[in-house]
C-alpha cells in the first residue's frame, strides 16, 4: 500500500512538473473538492443504496480526484492529512462511543 507522504509528493511533483502552483490556490482547490465529489454523488444519482448498479471503473475515478485535490489542498495548507484523519477519528471515537446506541 501507498503511504500518504508518498502521494502527497505524487501530487505535488505533478503539479509541479506542468508550473500548475499559480492555479492551486485554497480557494479553486476547494471548489475542485466540491465538484469532484459531486460528480462522485452523480454515480449513484437514481440507483440502489448499494455498490451493484454503479460503475465500479468510475467510483475509482472519482475517489482518486478527490483525493488528489484533498492531497494538493493538505499540502499548500502545509497539514498532514495523517495526522489530521487520526485526530479528528480520535474525536468521533469520544463522541461516538461503540456501546453507545445510534439511531441513524
Amino acid at each position: 500500500m501507498v503511504e500518504i507522504k508518498e502521494l502527497e509528493k505524487k501530487v505535488r511533483d505533478f503539479r509541479d512538473e506542468r508550473d500548475w502552483k499559480k492555479y492551486h490556490t485554497p480557494k479553486d482547490l476547494s471548489l475542485s473538492i466540491s465538484i469532484e465529489a459531486s460528480e462522485l454523488l452523480e454515480l449513484f444519482q437514481w440507483k440502489d443504496d448499494d455498490l451493484s448498479s454503479v460503475d465500479k471503473e468510475r467510483l475509482e475515478e472519482e475517489l482518486a480526484d478527490v483525493m488528489i485535490y484533498i492531497l494538493a489542498l493538505s499540502d499548500i495548507a502545509d497539514i498532514e492529512i495523517g495526522r489530521a484523519v487520526e485526530k479528528k477519528l480520535k474525536e468521533n471515537e469520544e463522541r461516538y462511543p461503540p456501546e453507545k446506541e445510534y439511531d441513524f
